[in-house]
């Protein structure tokens, strides 16, 4: 035991921090400062012993009075600690936290932890009043005969990290005082009057807690708890005596006694921990014989904090975080709302349902897993009625990985959820043709016939074409090859220029048709049902100085080309707007959280939904209607395995591709819920054509709705949407059926899934383009 004690203090000596209190150059100054530290210990011991009132009378000394203008108060304010974001079951998902502390009551701690600590840095933490005058005498004399030691009590350490824990979360980082670093005599002085303070305030147990789960430990462990976890995998209250006594040796020099880069010092150090525990008969000799006999061994988990190390919805992870990012209630800015969330504690619950989230990863991952052109493609899915997100998938890594399409954007939301203030986000995709169920809507809200007979050959929309518009802002766009620079409308195939039903036109996603539907209904109407069920834009609105204007600004359905689908919107929000189908008309914006409790267990402002009838609800029967005929008979009939009324339940879907062929979808609904599956191009400003590519080995002249969204769209819903219920939807009322059968498509169907649909485009120009490829 000697020669390793003898050995410890070689090692304290390398590393003990020079304290300019003690710091003394000359003989003379050594007295001088032990006379002077000798007369503050005189005050000390008369803060201490002597009542307040009695030292705020007249006979109160100068030094008293000096003493006790001091602040005696100190805020002991939680220190930071880590927020956890939960699935709907409570399963984790993320841990986020700007120091990894994760606080525990004393008594979930080992008992050695707790005789080390004390043991090590303050043999008589039971004894003194906050300040240790024996202690601080034997350094005084120490420090004179050239021997510096310090005399610290765990109370003084424990103020002195709320104070600079304190500093830290207000943002004053450059103003945290380290022992022996930066303290002058008069930071020390302060020191000692809360640390007196605070023993008359607190029991020594909790003081001894709030320490132990306050104290700095490694850069990725603050508090024993994390500690613990990090250096060992295991928790406070399994800390093995060597454990413990390593540990507590630690807090010394954390860099310096770090068993993982300085084994030999951490080892000494542990012994030294070990030798005084002994001495002070908190352990027996055998107990301390055993335990230096043990190896310095660690068994590291590393600390993985924020949303690229979820366990499950990285990106959704990253989505909850933007929507307490962007929410004033948790701070007057980002800043300080980052903070909150980061150094709060907080316990998020989501609306995650991780089954869900399983299974629509899997599909992803499967639809594009063998994908060297990075190809994107992304599930995301809403309960009807409540607007609860139940998965947000995409195939893509968050970290960089060899062979993955490493990806920190979200393809599922709007720009504003995802990077902030970011020019460069995604913020969704052209929709294509599942923009034309919100114009047959607007045909069934008028009170008309879905087999009503509208005129699908008509290719021409000049720029005075007498559109029906009571909204005040003007009709945008043309189809007229007669005017330089423009084309008329067309179809993806030339059979679909003629008489058909509306209904037809729908099921089979005809550009004219739809055209010829919209030409007899109030453009304004339509703009009423976009609006009402939640679509807008996914870029915010920015003025000529790049400063947001608008941040959900409108699809305007004025602009012609966004009938079929022009305007980047995010899959989240087209799900969201299809719920409202399934839910009778009744719109609810997507919601991700469900409660927020701060580290004392109070309610923080969360998101409940909020819902609003949208549309009529025999509207919303007749549209589902329709896209049950989508997947019967219409362009959504190649999908395989089919899901249709005919087989397994019903499903209400729409396919939709843009000009490009580079965003396709199908996003539908049975009535218990809503999904948007998207396949196509994420990158730069998605302008690469969905031609000529190859996907996980099979190669496609042009990609469609039907061919890689459509197949993901089925087996997502196949697996998860018995689980939210799949009951028939509700008949129409007869006076918007016609009181005749659906037109069904007659022409052959194409016999494989690389064959184009019958038509499926819209059109991402302004609308003076030709409305296909």
């Amino acid at each position: 035991m000697t020669e390793s004690l003898a050995l410890a203090g070689k090692v304290e000596n390398m590393v003990t921090r020079k304290n300019p209190l003690f710091d003394t150059a000359t003989t003379l100054g050594k007295i001088l400062g032990f006379l002077g530290v000798s007369a503050i210990c005189g005050v000390l011991v008369a803060g201490l012993l002597v009542p307040a009132a009695a030292v705020s009378g007249s006979a109160a000394s100068g030094s008293i009075q000096f003493f006790d203008t001091l602040p005696a108060e100190l805020q002991v304010d939680p220190p930071s600690q880590n927020t956890t974001i939960l699935a709907k079951d409570g399963s984790p998902i993320a841990s986020i936290y700007a120091e990894n502390r994760t606080k525990v009551p004393l008594d979930q701690m080992s008992p050695y932890i707790k005789d080390a600590v004390i043991a090590i840095e303050d043999s008589r933490f039971y004894e003194h009043g906050g300040i240790d005058t024996t202690g601080i005498l034997r350094a005084i004399v120490s420090t004179a005969r050239g021997n510096k030691q310090g005399a610290s009590t765990i109370t003084q350490q424990y103020v002195n990290n709320v104070i600079n824990e304190s500093l830290v979360a207000s943002g004053n980082d450059s103003d945290v005082k380290l022992n022996g670093v930066n303290k002058g005599v008069g930071d020390k002085l302060r020191e000692m009057k809360l640390a007196i303070a605070l023993e008359k305030k607190f029991s020594k147990e909790q003081i001894l807690e709030g320490y132990l789960n306050i104290v700095f430990f490694n850069r990725d462990a603050y508090g024993i708890e994390a500690a613990a976890k990090f250096f060992f995998s295991t928790s406070a209250k399994d800390l093995t005596l060597p454990q413990a006594a390593l540990l507590a040796g630690l807090v010394n020099s954390p860099s310096a006694f770090d068993p993982i880069t300085n084994p030999d010092n951490a080892k000494v150090r542990r012994d030294l921990v070990l030798a005084a525990m002994v001495n002070q008969n908190k352990i027996t000799k055998a107990e301390y014989d055993a335990a230096v006999a043990t190896p310095v061994t660690t068994k590291v988990t590393p600390a993985r904090q924020g949303c690229a190390y979820a366990t499950m919805a990285p990106y959704f992870c990253d989505y909850v975080l933007h929507l307490l990012f962007n929410n004033p209630a948790y701070g007057d800015t980002q800043e300080e709302r980052i903070k909150r969330v980061q150094r709060g504690g907080l316990t998020i619950k989501t609306t995650l349902d991780p089954t869900a989230q399983a299974v629509a990863q899997q599909q992803v991952d499967g639809t594009a897993g063998a994908n060297p052109d990075k190809w994107g493609a992304s599930i995301t899915s809403v309960q009807p009625g409540t607007g609860q997100i139940v998965s947000m998938a995409q195939n893509t890594v968050w970290l960089p990985q060899e062979g993955k399409f490493d990806q920190t954007q979200n393809f599922n939301v709007d720009v504003l959820d995802a990077n902030g203030n970011d020019l460069n986000g995604i913020g969704g995709f052209q929709p294509g043709s599942t923009m034309k169920p919100f114009t047959f809507a607007q045909w069934l809200n008028e009170g008309k016939s879905m087999n009503t007979i509208i005129n699908a050959s008509r290719r021409t929309y000049p720029q005075n074409f007498p559109w029906r518009n009571t909204c005040p802002t003007p009709v945008n766009g043309f189809y007229d090859k007669s005017v330089p620079g423009s084309f008329d409308l067309q179809n993806s195939d030339e059979g679909y220029y003629r008489n058909m039903t509306v209904l037809y036109g729908l099921m089979n996603s005809i550009n004219t048709a739809t055209f010829a539907s919209a030409s007899q209904v109030d453009l304004c109407g339509i703009q009423g049902i976009v609006d009402a069920t939640g679509i807008h834009g996914g870029l915010p609105a920015r003025d000529e100085n790049g400063k947001i204007t608008d941040p959900n600004p409108k699809v305007t359905m004025t602009t012609l080309a966004n009938l079929i689908g022009s305007t980047q919107t995010a899959p989240l929000t087209m799900a969201a707007a299809f719920a409202t189908f399934a839910a009778d008309g009744k719109y609810c914006e997507p919601i991700a959280i469900t409660s927020v409790k701060d580290q004392s267990g109070a309610d923080l402002p969360a998101q409940s939904s909020n819902c609003k009838d949208a549309i009529k609800p025999e509207v919303a029967r007749g549209v589902a209607y329709a896209m049950q005929e989508v997947l019967n008979a219409g362009s959504g009939s190649l999908i395989r395995p089919a899901l249709s009324t005919r087989n397994n339940f019903p499903v209400a879907a729409k396919t939709g591709t843009n000009d490009s062929n580079g965003s396709t979808w199908v996003v539908g609904y049975t009535t218990g819920l809503a999904t948007a599956s998207w396949f196509g191009d994420p990158l730069d400003n998605q302008l690469r054509p969905g031609r000529n590519i190859t996907v996980n080995g099979k190669f496609y002249p042009s990609i469609d709705g039907y061919m890689i969204a459509g197949p993901q769209f089925t087996n997502y819903m196949l697996s998860v949407a018995p689980a939210y219920g799949t009951n028939p939807f509700q008949a129409p009322p007869s006076n918007l059926l016609g009181g005749a059968a659906p037109q069904r498509n007659t022409t052959p169907a194409p016999t494989t899934q690389n064959a184009p649909p019958a038509t499926d485009n819209g059109n991402n120009g302004n609308g003076n383009g030709p409305g296909k490829d």
